[in-house]
């Protein structure tokens, strides 16, 4: 079993894979560990296949899709046929810097679960265009999340194998495999690392993903505060609304005594009922989610914690 896995992603990089190759055989063999490369072709449509076949070693693979299925499907491809300790996944168009991946193991022995790299220098000339959209991202993602992280798209990251069990990608969510893994108790640190603009093709990443990404960011905030008691959200919610229905009765009978206007003067009555109805559809909702969780949880076997360690067991 190789200690690390080197998981890359790629897509129509025909030109940066040859450049890339030449940069990891100086820098993996250096290692003194025992490693595998894990090439995930994402449905490219250029010669990308064919160069990198030509280029590949006995521990270099490649995992080649039909189709283009997206960033998350590639990597969570090559997670569930990486087979080392330590996994450390990076982009193919050369924005990341093998030479940062001995830099990445040393803070996993020294105890990190998950290594994070920070691309601080990127966007340093486009202050009021990329750079102020990517800070806010950030800024947005670690307020919702309550994890700090200055670069939440860097996929230049090492993890320890064992807090990636039983995570799942959907959607756009490999970019919160990290805020995944550290709700469950992993240690996490930041690092600075090396960025350089890309030579050959086109970014894949545009504003228009920023609107997925966030609809993402909710769906995992709420999965992983609510996801075994769904009933404490729409709950809270149903009764929320029946106490403004409360109020809203209270100031419609008000009016109606002491204020001298009569119901139908007034949207009060309106306001009260659909208040209460929208209060009871919650609760019912969060009753019907609580029933869909356990059934999903009891059929699936999934537990509901995670282990980190286990002390005497034969």
């Amino acid at each position: 079993m190789p200690y690390l896995s080197l998981i890359i992603p790629f897509y129509n990089e025909e030109k940066n894979l040859p450049l890339l190759a030449k940069e990891l055989n100086s820098v993996l063999p250096n290692l003194n560990k025992s490693f595998e490369v894990i090439f995930i072709d994402d449905g490219s449509t250029d010669d990308s296949f064919n160069v990198l076949k030509d280029i590949v070693k006995d521990n270099w693979k490649i995992i080649r899709f039909r189709k283009n299925f997206g960033q998350t499907a590639a990597w969570a491809a090559g997670l569930n046929n990486a087979k080392g300790e330590v996994i450390i996944i990076m982009d193919s168009d050369l924005e990341n810097n093998p030479n940062d991946i001995p830099m990445l193991l040393e803070k996993i022995d020294q105890g990190y679960d998950i290594v994070s790299g920070w691309r601080k220098n990127r966007w340093k000339d486009s202050l009021f265009t990329r750079r102020l959209t990517s800070k806010m991202a950030n800024w947005l993602t670690s307020k919702i999340s309550g994890v700090k992280l200055n670069d939440l798209g860097c996929s230049l990251r090492a993890y320890r194998r064992e807090v990636l069990d039983g995570v799942q990608l959907y959607g756009e969510m490999h970019r919160f495999l990290a805020i995944l893994a550290y709700w469950q108790g992993a240690k996490l640190i930041e690092v600075e690392v090396n960025f350089r603009p890309r030579k050959y093709g086109q970014s894949k990443y545009g504003l228009s993903r920023i609107r997925r990404v966030l609809l993402d960011l909710i769906v995992i905030k709420f999965l992983s505060g609510y996801s075994t008691k769904p009933i404490y959200f729409f709950g809270r919610l149903g009764i929320f609304s029946i106490v403004a229905s409360i109020f809203t009765f209270l100031a419609m009978v008000y009016y109606k005594f002491w204020g001298g206007k009569t119901f139908i003067e007034t949207p009060l009555p309106v306001l009260t009922v659909l208040f209460f109805v929208i209060g009871i559809m919650f609760v019912l909702i969060g009753l019907l989610a609580e029933m869909i969780m356990r059934t999903y949880h009891e059929s699936q076997d999934r537990k509901t914690y995670s282990i980190k360690e286990k002390v005497n067991f034969n």
